[in-house]
């Protein structure tokens, strides 16, 4: 993502809670039952079965379906971990710290820390990146793509077979400027192999005519925003499409559910484009629900930087996120300079 690796520099390294770096990762050869490969990154060991991905931890083991946290891998990997948390579930996850990350057990549950059961660990962010990207396309068979819908795609289910690097080696969108500027991320078209999503076939395809003043060509320019998201062959993957210094514009299409619970680490502005999403939003440290909002085409919302939220697509959908990319916002959320909501009324 590349407000991460500005993040990473802009500043020290922001270290809340002061955890050494932990260091030692492996790759254990593929088993011989269902032929996965196990992984270790410092005292976290990873291994699938046929229908489970199973994390282990000092005093600590915890189960997914393996399709759950496949997805939500390959949300991580893709999104450089993101702005913020990226809960898999209510148990595991990772914080970003913009050139380190934390990986976590527990620690964004409040049974687990009450009980003084969560368990951290920090890491150089390119380390687990390694373990992460190497896990996912280890553990996805080649018919299956974490990154689609439900119905667009087979099943992750049963023993090696195969891989689909041609999936999860995505790049994520992230213009320069604006998408279709000379130099800058091209529109989608049928000739890039971009076609139209099946909920999207009503959605017109004509681009806008620009007619910029000699000398403008580089600097004006217009594109079908609404055409361009109709052809994304992926969902819940915000990407950066238009740059004014720290603000982005993040538009996304979403069907089925957000694969992860996102903790946000700074407030985060949602445009409903079309269609509906149902948002399960939680406090962000403890997982205890806070509210439940539905969006409907043309709705507003600012989720606040001290939640965590999921959001529920019957029908694909597209949405604008909208980010402010300062690497200097979390430290000021977590040292009470910010505040945690962008408006008050």
């Amino acid at each position: 993502m590349a407000m991460s690796e500005s993040a990473a520099t802009a500043d020290a390294i922001d270290n809340p809670r002061g955890l050494p770096i932990t260091t030692g990762t492996e790759v254990f050869p593929p088993d011989n039952v269902e032929g996965y490969k196990a992984f270790k990154a410092g005292d976290f060991s990873f291994r699938r079965d046929a229908y489970f991905a199973h994390i282990t931890w000092p005093g600590g083991r915890h189960e997914m379906p393996i399709d759950v946290f496949l997805r939500a891998l390959m949300r991580d990997v893709a999104w450089g971990f993101f702005y913020g948390t990226v809960n898999f579930d209510h148990i595991f996850g990772t914080t970003n710290y913009y050139g380190e990350v934390e990986m976590f057990a527990g620690a964004c549950n409040h049974a687990y820390t009450k009980a003084g059961r969560d368990f951290i660990q920090r890491f150089k962010s390119d380390e687990l990146m390694d373990v992460f990207s190497q896990m996912v396309s280890d553990w996805t068979n080649a018919d299956y793509d974490p990154f689609a819908a439900p119905m667009e795609t087979g099943t992750p289910w049963g023993s090696k077979n195969g891989d689909n690097d041609a999936a999860v080696t995505r790049q994520r969108v992230t213009a320069k400027r604006m998408i279709g500027l000379p130099g800058d991320t091209p529109v989608r078209t049928d000739e890039s192999g971009f076609t139209v999503n099946r909920h999207f076939t009503d959605v017109d395809q004509s681009q806008p005519d620009v007619y910029p003043e000699p000398g403008f060509e580089h600097e004006v320019s217009a594109y079908n925003l609404f055409g361009y998201l109709s052809r994304s062959d992926v969902t819940w993957n915000p990407s950066v499409c238009s740059v004014i210094k720290d603000s982005l514009f993040c538009p996304t299409t979403e069907e089925f559910t957000l694969p992860v619970e996102h903790g946000n680490d700074r407030c985060e502005w949602f445009i409903q484009l079309s269609d509906e999403i149902i948002w399960d939003v939680k406090d962000g440290k403890s997982g205890d629900p806070r509210a439940t909002v539905t969006m409907r085409a043309g709705d507003v919302s600012c989720m606040p930087a001290d939640i965590r939220h999921q959001g529920f697509s019957n029908k694909r959908s597209m949405l604008l996120v909208w980010e402010n990319g300062s690497p200097k916002i979390p430290e000021m959320v977590r040292n009470g300079t910010a505040p945690v909501v962008a408006v008050e009324f």
